[in-house]
């Protein structure tokens, strides 16, 4: 799916000088790299306020207790996420309220949002799946009208535009993972939460630091979630080459859309108006996508599928008591939907191989 040894060697020079300085100086926590990181991603953002914390899921939960979120609140996000936007509201003792996604770009449909709010909703979590971004502006009324606040989930969105503005800056606080695989990857775990109140990212950084503003002072049940000085590093230096990287990756897209176009029963992917995406997966539908799943990696290509199960379906959930049937438009995606490779430094031969391999997949001449 992503070739992470390019982007290593692109960087090599950059991270070793880096990792020297780090290890002369003994900063192992919260050494300069960490705060020169958090101040250029926010200045990259247009963002007040950048923390960094040990990985995405921390992130989320830290954004969305910082936000107000407590325990029995109900928290609205999309069916098709990754487990780890529902199990941040969990561990904070709130209750996971999925909804429905649009049926052409899979993202939180925001009148199944305003179908599910109540007197308990506290937060809406617009997740921005796949590089692109959600309808934040039409959720903002929503959250509104009944004093909710929009914690976003940028985890796959870093440096998408909606409209002219980042992903990440649309609500009250955004949580983001630079897993290694993310279009702005770590070498290991990573996170941050993002946010113009100044307020919140203080509180998102006592919270990370045990709850303690001061040594041995704890004012709050916190967590140990804090940026490692190393792979502040590596983020970094990714982070210099992140726009490049982008269009890069949206130049790869467009060589896709040409070369698939002329699949029958193939669902090529689409920008949602006012939408600058990022392409951190280029994700097709078809019919059989076990089955040409199958062949393609047998063939050598690292296509997967994000995500297999619903949030409302998977185990971990079905407290819920939401079955089958539930939200037909992100359950009839989930046994469609089919990522192919794509990253900053794949060629034209390999796109040229991924398409001549769906298509002999597909059964076509």
């Amino acid at each position: 799916m992503v070739d992470l040894g390019a982007q290593q060697d692109e960087i090599a020079d950059e991270v070793e000088a880096g990792l020297k300085d780090v290890f002369t100086q003994a900063s192992f926590i919260s050494g300069p790299a960490v705060a020169e990181f958090e101040q250029s991603y926010a200045r990259f953002l247009g963002a007040g306020n950048c923390v960094g914390v040990a990985n995405g899921t921390d992130a989320l939960e830290l954004a969305l207790r910082a936000a107000g979120v407590t325990a029995g609140g109900e928290v609205i996000l999309p069916a098709n996420t990754f487990i780890a936007t529902a199990e941040a509201v969990s561990r904070i003792g709130a209750v996971a309220v999925p909804v429905d996604v649009d049926p052409e770009h899979l993202l939180i449909d925001p009148d199944r949002v305003a179908a599910a709010v109540t007197p308990r909703t506290q937060a809406i979590i617009p997740v921005h799946l796949l590089g692109q971004t959600a309808f934040v502006e039409r959720l903002v009324p929503i959250a509104s009208s009944c004093g909710a606040v929009i914690v976003e989930d940028a985890a796959q969105s870093q440096g998408a535009t909606r409209n002219g503005r980042f992903a990440g800056t649309l609500g009250l606080v955004a949580g983001t993972s630079f897993y290694p695989g993310k279009n702005l990857g770590a070498a290991g775990d990573a996170g941050a939460v993002v946010t113009d109140d100044a307020d919140i990212a203080a509180r998102v950084r006592m919270l990370g630091a045990h709850g303690s503003e001061q040594k041995y002072r704890h004012t709050a049940v916190g967590m140990n979630s804090r940026l490692d000085t190393i792979q502040a590093v590596v983020l970094n230096a990714k982070l210099r080459r992140l726009a490049g990287w982008n269009e890069r990756r949206r130049r790869a897209a467009d060589r896709y859309q040409e070369l698939l176009a002329d699949l029958p029963g193939v669902v090529l992917p689409r920008s949602a108006e006012g939408n600058t995406d990022v392409w951190h997966l280029y994700v097709i539908r078809v019919a059989e996508r076990d089955r040409v799943l199958a062949a393609l990696n047998d063939a050598g290509i690292g296509a997967a599928i994000h995500y297999p199960v619903p949030v409302h379906l998977s185990g971990a959930y079905r407290g819920l008591g939401l079955g089958p049937g539930s939200f037909p438009v992100a359950e009839q995606a989930a046994g469609a939907i089919l990522s192919l490779p794509i990253f900053p430094h794949i060629s034209e031969a390999q796109q040229q191989y991924v398409a001549d391999q769906l298509r002999a997949a597909l059964g076509l001449p």
